[in-house]
C-alpha cells in the first residue's frame, strides 16, 4: 500500500567531525563502530550536531520551502532525503524516485560537454539512455544553451551549470524533487521559467523541496515552509 506520505523523518539527528578522517587499523574501525552505536547522542571531541531530532512529514504533491540561515542544516537535510548521507539517529522513509539538484554542478564532469554530461547526469537521476536521448532537444532548448553545448562543462559559469542542471532534473520522471538556491543564480528569465516549470511538475502531483534565502519568494508558491535554525526546526 502506498503511503500517503513522499518524506518522513523520525527524531532525525546527524553529527559531523570538525577533524580530519584519520585511517587506522581495522580493529579500530570495528571498536569505532561500536562506540557510535553505543553513543549516537553524544558529542566528542570536535564533533557537532547538524541537525537535532528533526521530525516531519511531507506529503505527495506537496512544495515545501526550506529556509534558514547559512549553517541552520538545509543541505544536511537535502542531502540526507537524496541518500547521499545516512543519519547517525532516527529514521528517514521516502517514498518515490529523487532527482536531486543540491549542490551546483553535482553530477557533471568539467572535462565533459553539456551534451555528454546531460547523459550522465540524466542516469544519476535514474533516466534510460532511451529516455535521455527522446528529450535530448528538449533539454538544451529549455536550458538555453544550444550555442555551448558542445563547450566543456568547466568553461560554464555557475548560472550556465544551473541551468544545465535545472534542465535536466525536470525532464526526468522523477517523483520528488530536491532544489537548492535555484532562486539565487541565473537571469531574471531564468528564474520566471523555472517558477512556471515548479507549477507544471505540481500540477501531476510531484512533490518539491525548494531552499532559498528569500523568503517573500518561497511563500508566492510554497504550501508551506520549513524554517531551521542550528540544526532544530523553528515552530
Amino acid at each position: 500500500m502506498l503511503s500517503d506520505y513522499a518524506i518522513q523523518f523520525d527524531h532525525v539527528r546527524k553529527k559531523f567531525s570538525k577533524s580530519q578522517n584519520q585511517f587506522g587499523t581495522l580493529r579500530d574501525d570495528i571498536v569505532t563502530l561500536f562506540r557510535r552505536k553505543r553513543s549516537q547522542d553524544l558529542l566528542h571531541k570536535n564533533e557537532f550536531f547538524a541537525l537535532k531530532d528533526v521530525s516531519f512529514e511531507i506529503k505527495h504533491g506537496a512544495c515545501i520551502g526550506l529556509y534558514g540561515p547559512n549553517g541552520s542544516g538545509k543541505s544536511t537535510l537535502l542531502k540526507l532525503i537524496a541518500n547521499v548521507i545516512s543519519p547517525t539517529s532516527g529514521s528517514i522513509e521516502i517514498n518515490g524516485q529523487i532527482a536531486p539538484l543540491i549542490e551546483l554542478g553535482a553530477g557533471f564532469h568539467p572535462d565533459l560537454n553539456g551534451f555528454e554530461n546531460i547523459y550522465m547526469n540524466g542516469a544519476i537521476l535514474g533516466m534510460t539512455i532511451g529516455e535521455i536521448k527522446k528529450k535530448m532537444d528538449q533539454i538544451i532548448e529549455y536550458s538555453g544553451l544550444q550555442d555551448f553545448i558542445a563547450t566543456p562543462v568547466k568553461k560554464y559559469s555557475s548560472g550556465m551549470k544551473l541551468r544545465l542542471g535545472f534542465s535536466v532534473a525536470i525532464h526526468s520522471e522523477a517523483d520528488i524533487f530536491l532544489f537548492d538556491e535555484i532562486l539565487a543564480v541565473g537571469d531574471e528569465e531564468f528564474k520566471e521559467k523555472s517558477f512556471n516549470s515548479i507549477k507544471n511538475i505540481l500540477k501531476n502531483n510531484k512533490t518539491l523541496i525548494v531552499v532559498s534565502h528569500d523568503l517573500d519568494n518561497l511563500s508566492q508558491f510554497v504550501d508551506n515552509i520549513i524554517y531551521l535554525k542550528k540544526g532544530i526546526i523553528q515552530n
